[in-house]
């Protein structure tokens, strides 16, 4: 009995997030996105990624004569948003503002811009194993960090933000290399 290589699932805690501007209102191939932020260096990491989610609307038909089955379609998709965590740092850093608030305050002063991104989820050895990419984001939400003097909890601030759409992506090749070079950066 031959013995195959055991692959184990991925652990969800090593991710790397990149953003960049977006390029179009249909948005850029992946290959554009992870290229144009590959060498970005880091100002700022995020503890959790949620909202990596799509739902498709199915719609019934009652097909006359058909009296045992309601006929099901496919219809619209709709994408989660995706949610970003991160313990609060300082103002500025070398790097520049990396303050969360600002970004989503810029978009209250007309002055926000849409970004196209990159969610990573590595291997233990940092390769990359699934990449999803998402285009024309917006921040929807900022949520401030939680005080309690009777805990000694970090400090966590969320911000929300909406897009037009998710895919995965190949991590292996040219995309899987420049994802591979790719440190987080913020929105």
């Amino acid at each position: 009995m031959a013995t195959g290589t055991r692959r184990d699932p991925a652990p969800a805690f090593n991710f790397s997030v990149a953003l960049t501007a977006a390029k179009s209102k249909t948005g850029p191939g992946a290959g554009t996105v992870a290229l144009s932020t590959a060498g970005t260096r880091s100002y700022a990491g995020f503890s959790e990624v949620t909202g990596l989610e799509m739902t498709m609307a199915v719609e019934s038909y009652d097909a006359g004569g058909v009296n045992d089955a309601t006929l099901k379609f496919p219809s619209r998709v709709r994408w989660s948003n995706i949610t970003l965590k991160r313990g609060i740092v300082g103002r500025r850093d070398q790097q520049g503002d990396s303050d969360l608030w600002t970004r989503f305050n810029s978009y209250l002063e007309g002055r926000g811009e849409r970004r196209d991104g990159l969610i990573t989820l590595l291997s233990t050895d940092g390769a990359p194993v699934h990449v999803w990419s998402f285009r024309n984001a917006i921040p929807a939400r900022w949520e401030g960090p939680g005080l309690n003097a009777g805990r000694s909890a970090v400090a966590v601030e969320t911000l929300e933000i909406a897009h037009e759409g998710i895919r995965r992506e190949d991590a292996g090749g040219a995309l899987g290399t420049a994802v591979g070079a790719v440190v987080d950066a913020i929105f």
